[in-house]
């Protein structure tokens, strides 16, 4: 879950996601990224909400989509559509809606990957950016990660599209341990963002026998912290 949280005026919930080469095994082996629904319970900044991300395939073509509400003061709605060709994420489009307090904005993105171009569009304004190497969008960055990490690689390093920029998005990771959730108990990897801001900060902690699903996330912004735990997956 690119990469979608808290940022500053809006959550922007499975953001990236985002993605241990030594807890690699067995079922990390498959060459294909799985399909999967998953529910997570949501605090943000002393509030309780919930969340869904699935992912679904037809053929080679996947659609991902994130829904997240926090006590019916703000929600949040993504979807990203990309395919998979030699083990990469190809994205082709991305939507994001996010209200908070009443106040609502839409981003949407569209990747012509031949012509190495992405197309933003933020408040009615749109954007044509030129992609030196591929980019992504939140979502479809968080499959790429998860897709490294399923066939033993991770570079850390991604092209992200923000509004009217592409920047270079940054991760590490940070070990290993066992994280108890709602879902259960689980072997996890941690991935954290490196952020240039010292006040904020962004962590994964993603299982290997769920094919690297984000089993918690948790980011903080200008002292506030939204986290995610999940509660179910199938």
């Amino acid at each position: 879950m690119n990469t979608t949280m808290i940022n500053k005026t809006k959550i922007a919930i499975g953001a990236s996601l985002l993605a241990a080469g030594a807890l690699i095994g067995t079922s990390a082996q498959a060459a294909d990224l799985p399909g999967y629904s998953a529910t997570y319970a949501v605090k943000a900044d002393g509030r309780s909400g919930t969340a869904t991300r699935t992912l679904t395939k037809s053929g080679n073509s996947y659609n991902y989509t994130v829904k997240a509400s926090a006590a019916r003061i703000a929600s949040v709605d993504q979807s990203s559509k990309f395919s998979l060709s030699g083990g990469r994420i190809l994205p082709s489009s991305s939507s994001m809606s996010v209200r908070l307090f009443g106040v609502g904005n839409t981003h949407s993105i569209k990747f012509n990957n031949s012509a190495k171009t992405a197309v933003s569009t933020y408040k009615g304004k749109s954007t044509t950016l030129k992609m030196s190497s591929q980019a992504y969008d939140d979502l479809s960055l968080e499959a790429q990660i998860r897709q490294e990490l399923i066939n033993g690689r991770f570079s850390g390093n991604y092209h992200l599209v923000r509004k009217t920029s592409i920047d270079t998005a940054k991760f590490k990771r940070s070990g290993t341990s066992k994280l108890t959730v709602p879902a259960g108990t689980y072997d996890v990897v941690r991935i954290d963002r490196v952020h240039d801001d010292r006040g904020r900060a962004t962590s994964f902690w993603l299982a290997p026998s769920l094919n690297y699903l984000p089993v918690k996330v948790s980011q903080t912004n200008d002292g506030k912290t939204i986290s995610m735990e999940l509660t179910k997956a199938n």
